[in-house]
């Protein structure tokens, strides 16, 4: 299985009916896809709708109709569309359930850097403080190095997002929880082994005697 759909797969996992879901830019948007239409999950993108789904099939875009990366996607039947006013007022007001979002770093205790690279052009911050600062869960859905660097460190290195520490970390490699104690290892990836995540992780994890397979991940 690809890394990202790997991702994405673990990460539906985590959500549950009636749930309100907001998908943040890039690999979250995957999430959408492998959910079951009928599963009564309600997932928000912060440009302004809530009831998208995954891309549409080719040819049925909508130029009016995308994802707060501008990407196309659908909308289930029942979805509402609203201004950004409206939006960032279920994220402020605390209506989220769950936000899942891309990563740069994330450290031994949870606190994520995801808006911008010191020195690199950037868009700007988007919606990602308020997202983490306003859901009542949040998961980072993120590849576990870029480039060979660690991404899960211990003390970060780049620009803060919130200090709300998020509290579930998946990527290609593994499931982690971050604890007020450390980072802790809760699932490995099938064909990934412990001594694998350890050196690819740039903080000490606390492990059990006894690690899972990642869930679904086959």
């Amino acid at each position: 299985m690809d890394d990202k759909l790997l991702i994405a797969s673990r990460v539906a996992q985590e959500l549950r009916p009636g749930t309100l879901v907001n998908l943040g830019i890039g690999l979250p948007t995957l999430v959408a896809g492998l959910v079951p239409r009928d599963a009564n999950i309600f997932f928000q993108s912060e440009n302004g709708i809530v009831g998208m789904q995954s891309i549409p099939e080719h040819g049925l875009e909508d130029d009016d109709l995308t994802d707060a990366g501008g990407r196309p996607i659908s909308a289930l039947p029942g979805a509402a569309t609203f201004d950004s006013a409206m939006s960032f007022g279920l994220i402020r007001g605390g209506h989220l359930d769950v936000t899942v979002l891309g990563g740069l770093q994330v450290d031994r205790n949870g606190r994520l850097a995801n808006w911008m690279v010191p020195g690199k052009m950037v868009p700007g911050m988007g919606g990602a403080m308020d997202l983490v600062t306003g859901a009542r869960r949040v998961i980072v859905a993120m590849t576990h190095t870029a480039k060979g660097e660690h991404k899960i460190v211990h003390e970060l290195n780049l620009p803060l997002t919130s200090t709300r520490c998020v509290d579930l970390v998946v990527t290609e490699m593994a499931v982690l929880r971050p604890t007020p104690d450390g980072m802790v290892l809760q699932e490995i990836a099938p064909g990934v082994t412990i001594e694998q995540v350890r050196a690819a992780t740039g903080t000490p994890l606390i492990v059990a005697e006894q690690v899972p397979i990642m869930g679904g991940a086959g």
